[in-house]
């Protein structure tokens, strides 16, 4: 196994951070180092970026760059050298006279100075490096200018990766701002349907209460105001009720403390609260698994299921509900089957949506199930809903990590 250098490692690392091998060849760097040419009055120049292997030329002028060995580079041996390197011939100089670009057998560099390409934070990348195939010498101004678009080079690197940052940036910021608007949307639905169906209760104990004054009036008796207080009682207990379900879809999901659950044990808590619903319907709870998460948020869940299972099936007919749980990789499936009026297929993903009440005739705000999404979503697990094959009622799933 090769072992990489921790050094090497580092420069890898920032080459891949600041995406110079990914790129196709910028044409900006092109024009730097044909500047460096020019400037330096040589044939050629490159651009040299040193991973652990090999040497990546990603511009070039004079010649055609290209990919060589790492052994084979001039560049990388100069990567921990102090400072810039300035060889009139690459010949008499014990790093490079038997380099295969030095030595005839890839090419015959005489003059050869490079200057690294230093990160802001002191990581050496690779080099810009000018060459001749002639003996020859840099001045000092020409030293100075490689230098300076040495520093170029990696300022360029630098602005891509600013530039990447601020696209990714600005991407995240338009898919929030899309989230937002849907949540806006949401909740403006949701606040116009809850007005809707509060102003039903509402207007029947306004009624009722008028009626109450009428009679009061013609000299009524209390006796005879009975039913009508029992109505408006009746429209308060259905308007507190939404109230409370409202109050529950906009509370619970938003935190979670992980304790080991025993979901058995919340099914039958659940059951018991549920007893006067559960009067006339056949619960079977089968075995339940342990799992981490919140109490109270998991028990409302499958109070909810239990809940939805029962009431929404056939008049003339005994609900018959059964909770059950298998493990399927790295979760645990629980699903609360039902043998109810079913839920057509092209409805299964709206009706976990706030507010959704697909049969009215029943009694209900339609924050059960939206509040369940909330709650799992919570917990990194998932919820659905399956048709039975044999054609009456649903089974509700819900997966939660194992």
């Amino acid at each position: 196994m090769t072992v990489i250098a921790e050094e090497d490692q580092e420069r890898v690392a920032r080459l891949e951070s600041l995406g110079a091998l990914n790129d196709p060849r910028r044409p900006e760097l092109v024009v730097v180092v044909e500047l460096a040419a020019l400037i330096c009055q040589v044939p050629m120049a490159t651009i040299n970026l040193i991973t652990a292997t090999e040497q990546h030329q990603i511009a070039a002028y004079g010649f055609d760059g290209g990919i060589c060995r790492r052994e084979d580079s001039m560049c990388a041996r100069i990567l921990k050298d102090p400072g810039p390197v300035h060889v009139p011939d690459a010949r008499l100089d014990g790093r490079f006279k038997d380099n295969p670009f030095v030595n005839g057998e890839l090419g015959a560099v005489r003059l050869y100075a490079a200057h690294q390409l230093r990160t802001r934070d002191g990581v050496v990348i690779g080099s810009l490096c000018v060459f001749d195939d002639k003996v020859g010498e840099l001045d000092s101004t020409q030293q100075r200018a490689l230098r300076t678009l040495a520093e170029r080079v990696v300022d360029v690197f630098e602005l891509g990766r600013r530039n990447v940052q601020l696209r990714h940036a600005m991407i995240e910021m338009e898919t929030l701002r899309s989230r937002l608007e849907r949540s806006n949307d949401r909740l403006l639905a949701f606040a116009g349907q809850v007005t809707h169906d509060l102003k039903t209760p509402l207007t029947t104990m306004a009624l009722s209460l008028e009626l109450i004054r009428d009679e009061l009036e013609l000299g009524a008796t209390s006796e005879d105001l009975v039913p009508l207080i029992n109505r408006a009682l009746g429209g308060s207990a259905r308007m507190t009720k939404m109230i409370e379900d409202v109050l529950s879809f906009a509370r619970l999901g938003t935190h979670v403390d992980p304790v080991a659950t025993d979901l058995a044990v919340l099914a039958r808590e659940a059951a018991e609260d549920l007893a006067a619903e559960l009067a006339e319907a056949e619960l079977t709870i089968g075995e339940l698994p342990t799992v981490y998460g919140d109490e109270a948020l998991l028990r409302s869940v499958l109070q909810n299921l239990i809940s939805n299972a029962v009431k929404f099936h056939p008049a003339g007919t005994t609900p018959q509900v059964s909770v059950t749980s298998r493990r399927e990789g790295q979760m645990w499936r629980i699903e609360v089957t039902d043998n109810g009026i079913g839920v057509p297929e092209d409805q299964h993903e709206r009706i976990f949506e706030p507010m959704v009440r697909l049969d009215k005739a029943y009694d209900g705000v339609g924050v059960g199930l939206a509040t369940c999404v909330r709650v799992v979503d919570a917990h990194d697990g998932q919820i659905g809903i399956i048709n039975n094959p044999n054609g009456a009622g649903s089974t509700f799933w819900v997966e939660l990590p194992a």
